[in-house]
């Protein structure tokens, strides 16, 4: 992050806000002008990675799935808009330690052993050891204590969109963030690589809450995707991994997606569509045929009993 910060004070904070001899290298002038930079950095990476991926991947069939919340692309992003700025204050912490030397972040390829490889071997040791601890808290937010307290309102979204990726309570929210921020003041790594798999994080959080499922069938059983998140959102005790299933399987919370076998929210649309079709293509029945059940009713709500049943909303 002090790349960043140092870009920043070159053509911005030293030139038109800070007096001139408040130091770049003071504590509070580093602490604000990091606010700054990570809370308008988290939106404007939200937004643009949210905002693209809902116009240009997301499957927007979802949003007539019964679980789906009216109005609720506004209510996830106004949920993000009051949980970035805390969050962010949270990780600053982290990054003005990172800035002022305590972490193992260096600079150039040249001070390690295996020159740019070194990139290839600590972008993969960041993601299983992200991945590994991020299982097991995100696992341990599940526990009925902290979830009620703390990782419920990321699950009121139960058929999530792309906004729904940073829509948590902040402690939540900081708390899963925390093995991204622990791996440098444990590990070595450049900095640039570091600020790519940053980027690279968020992007992926976003991908997961997308909802569509197209992977390569090699991939399918390995990488904890957009269909792997999906039953997570819905069934709850399952999936907790944030890269691969490894973790999943090893601690026994592995499910293979609804969506791999057919019944899917997405199939469940399809299906409910295909029946609403049908009845419309259907002659009209006599009233009195009827009995007390009202015409067209019934085929929709069958489509999703299951899912109603298990995610605990009655479906009217």
């Amino acid at each position: 992050m002090d790349i960043v910060l140092d870009l920043s004070d070159e053509h911005f904070f030293t030139p038109y806000v800070y007096p001139t001899f408040l130091s770049p290298q003071n504590l509070f002038r580093q602490l604000c002008s990091l606010s700054v930079i990570v809370i308008l950095g988290g939106y404007a990476l939200y937004f643009l990675t949210a905002a693209l991926n809902y116009y240009l991947v997301f499957d927007h069939r979802l949003k007539l799935h019964p679980l789906y919340h009216k109005n609720q692309v506004k209510l996830e992003i106004a949920c993000c808009l009051r949980s970035i700025p805390l969050m962010s204050f949270m990780s600053v912490i982290m990054f003005l330690a990172e800035v002022r030397g305590y972490s193992f972040l260096f600079d150039s390829f040249e001070e390690t052993k295996f020159g740019r490889w070194s990139m290839v071997i600590y972008s993969v040791s960041f993601i299983l050891f992200t991945d590994s601890l991020i299982y097991w808290i995100h696992r341990g937010l599940h526990s009925k204590y902290l979830y009620k307290r703390l990782h419920k309102t990321h699950h009121k979204w139960k058929i999530p969109t792309p906004f729904a990726s940073h829509a948590f309570n902040p402690v939540d929210g900081f708390v899963q963030s925390l093995p991204y921020h622990i791996y440098v003041f444990l590990f070595p790594m450049h900095k640039w690589t570091y600020l790519g798999l940053f980027v690279f994080v968020n992007v992926w959080t976003v991908s997961i809450h997308d909802g569509n499922y197209r992977v390569p069938n090699f991939f399918k059983p390995i990488v904890n995707g957009s269909a792997h998140h999906m039953d997570h959102h819905i069934y709850y005790n399952y999936n907790y991994g944030q890269f691969f299933t490894l973790w999943d399987r090893i601690g026994r919370s592995y499910r293979t997606p609804s969506a791999f076998d057919g019944t899917g929210p997405i199939q469940q649309v399809e299906r409910a569509e295909a029946d609403r079709k049908r009845r419309q293509d259907q002659p009209e029945v006599p009233a009195p045929m009827l009995g007390n059940k009202k015409p067209g009713a019934g085929k929709w709500e069958e489509s999703f009993t299951h899912v109603a049943s298990v995610s605990g909303k009655k479906i009217d």
